[in-house]
């Protein structure tokens, strides 16, 4: 990448955030959530918005741009990862045989994350189906955040932490990755 984008962002408030705060859809206004469920499911549903955001108003070549060489990765590549990373929460909190990869092999999910909207479409209707699924596994167990469910005998709340981590982590991939695509900067 040789030319740099100018630096940008729609904020107006705050010029250093994505968007102004009346416009932000992540609910960071008003009392934090009540107990301890209530707090990860905020933090998950946060990061998941987030991520939506910064892959918002660009088109597939924008999306599969892989913005940070040497690196594979890109926006798209991203919502494909994590999509795999949805399905194996949930294979991890379920009994029985772990659903298959999704995307195949090791960066399968970046490798194949091209610029061709159908390849857009179908990564974000199978990153908010592995979502569904997760989410639905996830509230048979609200009521003991401690279970140890399925074959990994993980916690449940470790799990949502892992999830919240994994967001965070991707999430600041998606804020230089964005910027690289098109200038966009902010929270």
């Amino acid at each position: 990448m040789s030319e740099r984008p100018a630096r940008w962002t729609t904020a107006t408030v705050y010029p250093d955030m994505w968007m102004d705060p009346d416009d932000d859809p992540r609910d960071n206004e008003g009392p934090a959530p009540d107990g301890e469920l209530a707090t990860l499911r905020e933090a998950i549903t946060n990061y998941r918005l987030t991520l939506r955001l910064k892959c918002d108003g660009l088109d597939a070549e924008q999306l599969a741009r892989r913005s940070v060489p040497p690196s594979t990765m890109s926006l798209l590549g991203l919502v494909r990862h994590l999509a795999e990373v949805e399905r194996d929460w949930d294979n991890w909190l379920t009994d029985g045989e772990p659903r298959p990869k999704i995307y195949g092999p090791r960066d399968a999910d970046f490798d194949g994350a091209v610029a061709d909207p159908a390849v857009v479409d179908a990564a974000f209707a199978v990153l908010e189906r592995e979502q569904a699924v997760l989410d639905a596994t996830l509230a048979r167990h609200r009521e003991d955040l401690g279970a140890r469910p399925g074959r990994e005998k993980a916690a449940v709340r470790e799990v949502m932490v892992h999830m919240i981590d994994e967001y965070a982590r991707h999430c600041g991939h998606a804020d230089l990755l964005r910027e690289c695509v098109d200038g966009r900067v902010g929270q």
